[in-house]
């Protein structure tokens, strides 16, 4: 079924979104959007413009957009922390960050063993206050998102920073490009995408699920697999269905791994993210512009379960 913005591939879909809403630009003039994270509290949103190295502000209760920090270190994915903290990848610091609340910022992570980092990605903050990120190399393949530099770990891992003594593990370490992540509500499962296709002929543009105890993952076998472009950011509402980035919009999946339906947005999608005061608008970055769109579901709330 077509409506406007709407695919209803599996009849599932119909209860997830509403027949009479449309799909908002909420602003445009971006190069490359990405991390999308909404603060409740102040009713905004932080987002990260990669390429032209600031990450900005999208107030709801006026519609403005402003710059929150520029230069941003080639920012990309952002989370909030159980404080309420704005936690980032930086792709030119090589490192993830914690902006505290009088604003200093305050280096979560940016070596592993000794060795730099890539380019952290994305990052979620578990239950238990761990910080879960991603570290491929996009930041360092090119000046346009970062600088360009050879990788000092010779390759791309998931890392999980221990919320107790801030040690670094490499939690998953047989990825090609580990990407977008988000949790299950009840924190015993790990979504991760892995966009290792842009590097490699017939490379992984899936979905990967594991299973989490502790610092631990097991498992890991395909969730799902992207039939356009690939797969970046998500996020994970309220029934356990997968909201995710794709090359013509989002896509949604239900738990058992099955493509319910997508929303068309006329750019390439990197990030979503679920916000409003029910966290149902469901906030979309597409490539040089902010979209959203409500929906008949909600969000997991921050962080974690």
């Amino acid at each position: 079924m077509f409506l406007d913005h709407l695919r209803i591939i599996d009849q599932r879909f119909a209860a997830l979104v509403l027949m009479n809403t449309h799909l908002e630009r909420l602003w445009t003039g971006g190069r490359w959007l990405e991390g999308p994270a909404w603060f409740g509290g102040g009713r905004y949103l932080i987002f990260s413009d990669i390429p032209n190295d600031r990450m900005m502000r999208f107030d709801e209760t006026d519609g403005g957009v402003s710059v929150f920090r520029e230069p941003a270190n080639n920012a990309n994915g952002n989370t909030r922390d159980a404080q309420g903290r704005l936690v980032t990848c930086e792709h030119l610091g090589r490192r993830v960050t914690r902006t505290e609340h009088d604003g200093t910022v305050t280096v979560i992570a940016d070596s592993h063993q000794g060795r730099r980092l890539n380019s952290p990605n994305d990052v979620v903050v578990a239950a238990d206050g761990a910080i879960w990120f991603t570290d491929p190399t996009y930041g360092i393949d090119m000046d346009y998102e970062g600088a360009r530099a050879e990788s000092e770990i010779g390759a791309s891992h998931l890392y999980r920073v221990d919320p107790g003594t801030g040690a670094v593990k490499a939690a998953g370490t047989d990825f090609v490009k580990p990407n977008g992540l988000a949790f299950s509500a009840d924190g015993t499962e790990l979504f991760v995408a892995d966009t290792g296709a842009t590097h490699v002929d017939n490379g992984p543009r899936h979905i990967r699920r594991f299973s989490v105890d502790g610092d631990r993952l097991s498992g890991g076998d395909v969730f799902a697999e992207c039939d356009n472009g690939l797969f970046d950011g998500f996020r994970i509402d309220v029934h356990g269905n997968v909201w995710t980035s794709a090359g013509d919009g989002v896509h949604c999946y239900a738990p058992d791994g099955a493509l319910l339906g997508k929303i068309a947005v006329p750019e390439v999608v990197a990030n979503v993210c679920f916000g409003g005061a029910r966290r149902n608008r469901l906030f979309i970055c597409g490539t040089t512009s902010l979209y959203a769109t409500y929906v008949n579901v909600s969000g997991l709330p921050y962080p974690g379960p």
